[in-house]
């Protein structure tokens, strides 16, 4: 897919010193530089730990593969700038172009930055938009994202997931279905009502009757509200939290994201068996009494 050429280097930390040449002690800060030609890239503490951006890459790609998106004739740009101080990947898939009218035709499009010197944090996207800045804004629908600012954030099943569903958005059947959910408007209270009869729904042996798995229900709930930050909001312009209303679209990712997701490996992709098991499950949600009313 991309070009590891162009990422055939790595990074290392290095001590520093003054100008008259006494060295500072590392409490106060190392450098990262290129270890081929030993050009400086940052100033970074102590602890931070450098991950190699063949192993970024490589993580993209993993998630791409696994995502079906189709691929025919996609076209791969591998950006280096600032001398490898940061790296942005761009992939545009042709087979799912789309036209929005007769006249306007979007080709949807994944965008991937990363920095060695920290100025951007892991930060993927896929859409259809005309422009976009590099923290995250765009103009047109963001139909899948992921953040983190380290590589042990970045779950490749869960983002692999979000690619797949903003594959289904834009081509293959069920697309109008789809492009209704992105604009259905649903409040939180909704979403909370929908997930505790679905998802997060458990039987308590005391009272013997339905109650919400209130962990479930919480790690379901703040995915929601990521989802809407990032596709309908102001990404990381907008205070986590003060969202109340979202849509069928986010809810639907979340739900996805939980079948995708290993609670205990962000790097890990569950069994087969609880895949399929988590699947089922986002099905019968989609069949339920209480998406059916939301989606009306």
């Amino acid at each position: 897919m991309f070009d590891h050429n162009v990422i055939d280097f790595d990074v290392e930390k290095f001590h520093l010193n003054t100008e008259e040449g006494y060295p500072i002690s590392p409490e106060v800060g190392v450098g990262i530089r290129r270890s081929d030609n030993k050009v400086p890239l940052a100033i970074v503490s102590e602890a931070y730990e450098p991950v190699q951006y063949l192993d970024v890459v490589t993580g993209v790609e993993k998630a791409l593969d696994m995502s079906g998106v189709d691929m025919t004739g996609a076209e791969f740009e591998t950006n280096v700038f600032d001398n490898g101080a940061k790296l942005e990947l761009r992939a545009k898939f042709p087979a799912h172009v789309m036209y929005l009218d007769q006249q306007d035709k979007v080709i949807p499009e994944f965008c991937f930055r990363t920095s060695h010197n920290r100025t951007w944090a892991n930060n993927g996207m896929m859409g259809l938009w005309r422009s976009k800045c590099w923290n995250t804004l765009v103009s047109g629908d963001k139909l899948a994202y992921v953040y983190g600012r380290h590589t042990k954030n970045f779950n490749i099943p869960a983002f692999a997931a979000k690619i797949k569903n903003a594959g289904k958005y834009i081509a293959g059947g069920g697309i109008t279905q789809m492009r209704d959910w992105y604009q259905k408007e649903i409040s939180r209270d909704d979403t909370i009502n929908l997930f505790t009869n679905t998802l997060a729904k458990r039987m308590d042996n005391v009272k013997r009757k339905a109650v919400a798995n209130k962990v479930m229900l919480s790690n379901l709930m703040k995915v929601f509200d990521e989802e809407n930050r990032h596709l309908h909001g102001r990404s990381l312009y907008e205070k986590y939290g003060t969202r109340n209303e979202g849509t069928l679209w986010t809810a639907y990712q979340a739900a996805t994201h939980w079948s995708s997701h290993d609670k205990v490996s962000s790097s890990a992709r569950p069994s087969h068996s609880t895949i399929g098991g988590r699947e089922e499950k986002v099905r019968k949600m989609l069949q339920s009494k209480e998406w059916l009313a939301l989606a009306a």
